[in-house]
């Protein structure tokens, strides 16, 4: 009987290694947060180029603080919750800023800016949970907390300067540095209040003075307007968002929904009401373009799907046509953007796109 050798023991195979984890499974490395925010922040060099030249100093006044302290708040809320880690660096904070200061009035109060931005991040963002917990727009968030606390700053009447006084009249009291730089544009209405006010008195069967008729279209496209230092420029606005669109940051169903939705409900309000107040003047005044292109695309606080960004444009824009037209405010985005901001979760939950190969079947 011969002896059969023993075997050599076999080295054990190391098991593969199985990663579970939601989708997607596939992503591109390079678009992280910090990416995208710089990208927002090159799209808006345009805007800002023409708020500080059209406002100058009241402009670069709003920008430094809104920036300033949302970085502040950042830290501070940061440090008071003990949330970690301290997303500073990535950016956000000085978009949010950014956007807040080109929103808010420029001849509104240092103060304002400030505690727009500290509840900005403290409760449009920290609270919530942080960058990507948040439901609504933070700088939105901010800005209507100062309309309801600020309301004669922040309102219709608080875009419109004095005029400068008479040089030779020795009684005028004597005016601040700001107030010396700044430009004639701040001494009008701004185009959405001039056209408001054109249109009550229509109805009224009143006659408007020749300064009351509404601006011509150049202006409004180039930012030699009075408004908030972002929503001047359509032009600005239309440059930043094409980058935005190019680079995508920015999904391109979000401002098409807008401005798709501006043209249809404007055009049936011209052929049916005043013929004055054009759909190009409810595109190119006011904060249309420049909600559609930067603040409405906000990708923590817009739908997930294709279609579902679709709907949230229609639905802003058709917001901001009925708040323009049926409200007594002069301008509707920020309610708008704030309010389809609430449904985006039951958005997201209608738009569900089909799995491959058809639905799961039920169990019975």
């Amino acid at each position: 009987m011969t002896e059969i050798p023993a075997q050599p023991a076999r080295e054990q195979e190391p098991a593969p290694v199985i990663h579970v984890a939601p989708a997607p499974h596939a992503y591109d490395q390079a678009l992280t947060t910090r990416r995208m925010m710089l990208d927002v922040l090159i799209a808006l060099l345009p805007v800002v180029g023409v708020a500080l030249y059209v406002f100058r100093l009241y402009a670069a006044m709003h920008i430094g603080i809104c920036i300033a302290c949302c970085l502040a708040a950042e830290v501070l809320f940061h440090t008071v919750m003990r949330r970690k880690p301290l997303s500073i660096g990535d950016g956000s904070a000085a978009v949010t800023g950014l956007i807040l200061a080109l929103s808010l009035p420029a001849a509104a109060p240092w103060y304002v800016s400030a505690l727009g931005a500290f509840v900005a991040i403290g409760i449009g963002k920290v609270l919530f949970g942080g960058l990507g917990q948040n439901i609504f727009n933070p700088a939105m968030v901010g800005r209507a907390f100062v309309l309801l606390a600020f309301a004669g700053a922040v309102g219709a009447s608080g875009y419109k300067l004095a005029p400068l006084p008479d040089p030779s009249d020795k009684t005028a009291k004597p005016v601040g540095f700001l107030r010396r730089t700044a430009s004639d544009t701040m001494t009008h209405a701004t185009p959405l209040t001039v056209g408001k006010e054109l249109a009550r008195k229509l109805a009224e069967g009143k006659t408007p003075e020749k300064d009351e008729e509404m601006p011509s279209l150049v202006p409004l496209l180039l930012g030699n307007t009075n408004g908030s230092p972002g929503e001047t420029s359509a032009l600005a606005c239309l440059v930043g968002g094409l980058y935005l669109l190019i680079r995508r940051t920015a999904s391109w169903q979000i401002p098409a929904g807008v401005i798709g939705a501006v043209i249809v409900i404007g055009g049936l309000m011209h052929a049916l009401g005043h013929p004055r107040f054009t759909v190009l003047h409810h595109l190119l005044g006011g904060a249309l373009l420049f909600g559609a292109f930067f603040i409405a695309t906000d990708l923590v606080t817009s739908p997930l799907t294709p279609k579902g960004k679709l709907i949230f444009g229609v639905g802003v824009g058709a917001l901001v046509m009925l708040i323009r037209t049926l409200s007594n405010y002069p301008e509707g985005v920020m309610f708008a953007v704030l309010l389809m901001n609430a449904l985006v979760p039951l958005i997201n939950r209608w738009t569900i796109p089909r799995p491959v190969g058809g639905p799961v079947p039920k169990k019975k």
